[in-house]
């Protein structure tokens, strides 16, 4: 829901046709990355926190420093905090700007992923580690080596193997990456380096991880869209190209690469038959939600299929200020994901 009209939303009434509600709202939190480990859901977001900073397009206003860790027996049940997880202060490598993270497991060892600008103001991923799922998580000493941009998405297969999704544009910088070196030039503009809008349109990349999980194991890959003609979707298609928030799940033998489409607030999906791509446009997962960004992932929990997202109900409309939600998915008989309309009054998870 574009910021221009906050300003005429009854919050009072949005909230009451809303179909769930902040899970905590002691403090902000935002682009929830979910997992189910060992019977339980953790989820890992970023944490909100109003720096001071004036909104631009490259997302300076973003300037959270920190992680907690959310858990929850079910969908259903009480969010706990489980406190700081990491702070900025505790990256060698990192300067500001802890955005969207997400987490893994592997033989008992808890790992988060997270992006963060360098001393330099480039944005890179790093890994730190933990026996905990709610850590304190201790970060690896450099980044991970070739890793740029934002939004890191983690997903494990069912051979064992683990990808990497990640990317956006804007703020995120991908789009000062495409020559393969940052580009470095002025003006740092969200509009600068991207491609024209009859352009195939700037795709997130994939990578399989080392089996330690710490580095690539091949160069980064585009994760490429087609459209219902088998072509690239373009840049000019923002209703439906990708914008940032990777999110990879399986269902039914396929693989669903989900996404938001930033400026135009939707979070939309893609089918393919193997975790490189390509993907197949699919539709809207989430209609667009209140603030500007939308940022989501999926999980199954007991047989189900859930949605974690955020909207900026809680701070009444404040872009940088959001909170967490979840609701429940439903695929229909062909394997699509049914539209989810974020204030139509029904809570789907009853």
């Amino acid at each position: 829901m574009p910021e221009d009209s906050i300003e005429h939303i009854n919050f009072d009434a949005l909230n009451q046709k809303a179909i769930s509600q902040p899970l905590v709202t002691h403090i902000y939190t935002a682009d929830p990355s979910a997992h189910v480990f060992n019977g339980k859901i953790y989820i890992y977001p970023s944490h909100d926190m109003d720096a001071g900073d004036a909104f631009d397009d490259l997302g300076s206003h973003f300037a959270m420093e920190d992680y907690h860790v959310l858990s929850m027996d079910s969908p259903t049940g009480k969010a706990r905090d489980h406190g700081v997880a990491l702070h900025v202060k505790e990256v060698p490598w990192a300067a500001k700007q802890l955005w969207a993270p997400d987490a893994g497991e592997k033989d008992g060892r808890y790992y988060l992923f997270f992006p963060a600008k360098d001393h330099e103001g480039i944005f890179r991923i790093g890994v730190a580690i933990s026996s905990s799922p709610t850590g304190p998580f201790l970060p690896q000493p450099q980044a991970i080596q070739k890793s740029f941009s934002i939004d890191p998405a983690v997903f494990k297969d069912d051979d064992g193997s683990y990808y990497m999704y990640f990317g956006g544009i804007w703020g995120g910088q991908l789009q000062r990456w495409r020559t393969g070196k940052f580009n470095a030039e002025q003006p740092e503009s969200p509009l600068a380096h991207l491609p024209e809008d009859n352009e195939p349109a700037l795709c997130a990349k994939v990578a399989r991880l080392t089996d330690d999980l710490l580095e690539f194991a091949e160069d980064a890959r585009d994760v490429v869209l087609l459209d219902e003609a088998a072509g690239p979707l373009l840049q000019g298609d923002k209703g439906r190209r990708f914008f940032e928030a990777s999110w990879m799940h399986k269902y039914n033998g396929k693989y669903y690469f989900s996404y938001s489409t930033g400026d135009t607030h939707f979070i939309c999906y893609a089918i393919g038959d193997n975790p490189y791509g390509p993907f197949t446009y699919a539709g809207q997962i989430l209609k667009p939600v209140v603030g500007w960004t939308s940022h989501h992932s999926i999980a199954a929990f007991g047989g189900e299929w859930y949605l974690f997202y955020h909207d900026s109900s809680l701070s009444k409309g404040v872009t940088h200020l959001r909170c967490v939600k979840v609701t429940k998915i439903r695929y229909d008989e062909r394997g699509y994901i049914k539209t989810i309309d974020p204030y139509n009054g029904l809570n789907v998870l009853e």
